[in-house]
């Protein structure tokens, strides 16, 4: 194990579970490897409880987003983000960061802004990546300058001309990247596993229309299936009185934090298109049905989705048109076709990338170690 000396990783992501899940992947390969890492972060994600994270050090930045807010709370955040800016680059100069990895959102700006400031051999390594197939607003601004943008798609939309880019996949949980390889369940009359997750803010609409497509479904099938639902709080005594009225048993809960497990014993998932479910859905090999955010960013949802839907992995429902009646029918043809079922788990494990956060560890390695001038690792 090397010691404390030794000039740390960077990573920086904050807010949500899409960016920091990655984050945590990473963190977890490069600490396998006796590497240092230290975590800068935003307030929202001040609590953010990771075994990954657990022994690193960590910082909370000022900042705030831009997009979608009027001009007083635009300008506050671009105010806030010069105060974590300056924040960061003191932080950077003190650790001697040997880089600074970011994963989008505006909690990556102030630490990858800082780290060009920089000047000399004492800069840091600047990595970028990008999880969904459209490069996010923060990315697109700091990719020009960043030494490597890292992707999870090939074909990723709005990267800019220029950008030095590899295709890493996005890396997901060591628990999560386990699933690789595993065998899809057989579907017998005993039983019909239905999974649906929320995100990590949750999903109204799924607590609005699943209970009631279950409901709308032959007796006979409702007799075979078992559902487990990601709900919001605030959903949860009515969507558990729905599926007890359809006589269908269901386990409720806001947060799962056996998602592998989960996984594992699904037959078929409904889902957001967040880019995190998706690696997570490939590397388990599970077919889906998912609705894309109709408010996100630049619809990267959608594009994100559409690559499963292409590859015959996943069947995309537009939001408004995710309505029970459609999605009873849709949930009777798929369980009513097994075989088909099969072939689009098989076809969401051929997208797996289960090494992802290992291959980020090594180009990020390579990186520190061309910059420091010693000679790279062979693989």
């Amino acid at each position: 194990m090397r010691g404390p000396a030794v000039r740390p990783i960077v990573i920086a992501a904050g807010g949500t579970g899409g960016h920091l899940f990655p984050a945590e992947a990473l963190a977890a390969a490069l600490m396998a490897r006796g590497e240092r890492v230290a975590l800068m972060t935003d307030a929202r994600s001040a609590a953010f409880d990771s075994p990954a994270f657990a022994n690193a050090e960590r910082f909370v930045l000022r900042g705030a987003g831009l997009a979608g807010r009027g001009v007083l709370k635009a300008a506050q955040g671009a105010v806030a983000l010069a105060a974590g800016t300056w924040e960061a680059r003191g932080l950077l100069k003190r650790l001697d960061a040997a880089a600074v990895v970011g994963f989008g959102g505006y909690a990556s700006v102030p630490p990858l802004v800082a780290a060009r400031t920089i000047g000399g051999r004492a800069r840091p390594v600047t990595v970028l990546h990008e999880q969904n197939a459209v490069l996010g607003r923060a990315n697109r601004m700091l990719a020009p300058r960043a030494d490597l943008l890292a992707l999870s798609y090939a074909a990723t939309a709005r990267v800019p001309a220029g950008c030095r880019s590899a295709v890493v996949g996005n890396p997901v949980r060591p628990a999560l990247a386990a699933l690789a390889g595993q065998f899809y369940p057989e579907i017998t009359e005993a039983g019909l596993r239905l999974l649906v997750l929320g995100g990590s803010l949750g999903a109204r609409v799924f607590a609005d229309v699943v209970p009631d497509a279950v409901a709308a479904l032959p007796e006979a099938l409702r007799g075979r299936l078992m559902v487990t639902q990601q709900c919001r709080p605030e959903d949860l005594n009515r969507v558990r009185t729905a599926y007890e009225a359809a006589g269908v048993p269901a386990e409720l809960s806001p947060f799962f934090p056996d998602v592998a497990g989960r996984l594992a014993s699904a037959h078929l998932v409904v889902a957001r298109a967040g880019a995190g479910t998706l690696a997570e859905l490939a590397c388990a090999g599970r077919p889906s049905i998912l609705v894309p955010l109709p408010i996100a960013i630049d619809d990267h949802q959608r594009a994100n989705a559409r690559a499963l839907e292409e590859a015959g992995a996943a069947w995309v429902m537009p939001q408004p048109e995710f309505t029970s009646a459609a999605l009873a029918a849709r949930l009777e043809a798929l369980f009513g076709d097994p075989p088909g079922l099969a072939r689009a788990a098989a076809s969401a494990a051929k997208l797996g990338r289960p090494q992802a956060a290992q291959n980020l560890a090594d180009l990020i390695l390579d990186l520190v170690r061309a910059r420091a001038g010693e000679p790279q690792e062979s693989r």
